[in-house]
């Protein structure tokens, strides 16, 4: 066929009938929302910053053993030839004492700083994970079982949000503490490590019902989608509906929920010990340090400035990455 006959179309090429469709390179496979949302946190530069700052803090509670060898310090050990008969610190930072000593005692400071993150951390990541767990179950089952399931759950949900938080675990520290023979028979260590527990049940207990009510109304809307009602119509297990098809549709807020979590759980890790019904001696932590360097800031900043520091640099982070996972998966926001 010509050229310049009326039956040829100008700039394209003659393909044999078997030949595949020719498809533009550049078309992309379709991603899921998770995928899209990923992708999205990787190119979010403050968010890759605060995560940074976590993973450094997560690092330091990990390695603190490591760290205070390293510094050639010890973590209780008592300097009291490092400071004078007013309990003030003789000594500044050096080489030996990377953030200087303790007032009255002459603990290391850099020692009790590094171990003073692992108990914020820890009851943070443990009662996030303990409180999602929770709570998504819980939301599950409301919502998707309904009728006298939904009316007892949402009941104990609206009973714990009606509980004073802050009353509760003052009450709940001595309580336990009979329970295990009373606090004159029990050890400092055994006070502590009491504490340390009932700081991870209460923030757990607290932190379930509000992640199980988002759950409850999102599987409300979900359980009368057409691939719910298909996965009953074949006779799909209940468990395996909860958790194979309901499940995957949450993950937006159940990320969310556990990333703004974790900030407040810190703060109120430290603010529940700066009270004093928080973790006690021999337990370091950055609370109960504050708590005592209010006493001590006019003749040594340093002891106080270093644990507000580090909370408060933790709780940024913690709350500025939150704020970029619910931008990021929140398909109506482009950051």
């Amino acid at each position: 066929m010509s050229i310049g006959s009326p039956d040829s179309t100008v700039g394209v090429e003659d393909h044999p009938a078997s030949a595949e469709p020719v498809r533009p390179a550049s078309v992309a496979h379709g991603k899921s929302p998770t995928r899209i949302a990923m992708d999205r946190l990787r190119k979010d530069k403050v968010a890759i910053v605060c995560a940074s700052l976590v993973v450094f803090f997560i690092l330091i509670a990990v390695f603190a053993p490591l760290l205070v060898k390293l510094e050639g310090a010890d973590v209780g050990t008592f300097h009291t030839d490092l400071v004078d008969e007013f309990g003030y610190p003789t000594i500044l930072a050096n080489a030996e004492h990377w953030f200087g000593v303790e007032p009255k005692t002459g603990r290391d400071n850099f020692a009790r700083w590094v171990y003073g993150a692992q108990p914020s951390l820890i009851v943070a990541f443990v009662a996030t994970v303990i409180g999602t767990i929770v709570g998504v179950v819980a939301g599950l089952l409301a919502g998707f079982l309904g009728g006298w399931v939904d009316r007892i759950i949402s009941w104990v949900i609206d009973f714990v949000l009606s509980l004073p938080y802050l009353l509760f675990a003052i009450a709940m520290v001595p309580i336990v503490e009979s329970l295990r023979g009373g606090s004159f028979n029990l050890t400092p260590a055994e006070q502590s490590s009491t504490r340390f527990y009932v700081l991870i049940f209460v923030l757990s207990f607290f932190g379930w019902a509000g992640l199980a009510r988002i759950i409850r109304g999102e599987v409300l809307s979900l359980r009368e989608r057409e691939f719910v009602l298909a996965a009953k119509a074949i006779g799909v297990p209940t468990w395996q509906v909860l958790f194979k098809e309901l499940l995957p549709n949450l993950v937006a807020p159940i990320v969310i929920s556990a990333s703004l979590a974790l900030p407040a759980y810190v703060t109120a890790e430290a603010g529940l010990s700066f009270l004093g019904v928080g973790l006690i001696e021999p337990k370091p932590s950055w609370g109960q340090t504050i708590a005592n360097a209010t006493n001590w800031f006019k003749a040594d900043p340093l002891y106080l400035w270093l644990p507000v520091l580090g909370i408060t640099i933790l709780v940024l982070a913690l709350a500025l990455l939150g704020d970029a996972v619910r931008d990021a998966f929140d398909p109506k926001t482009r950051r």
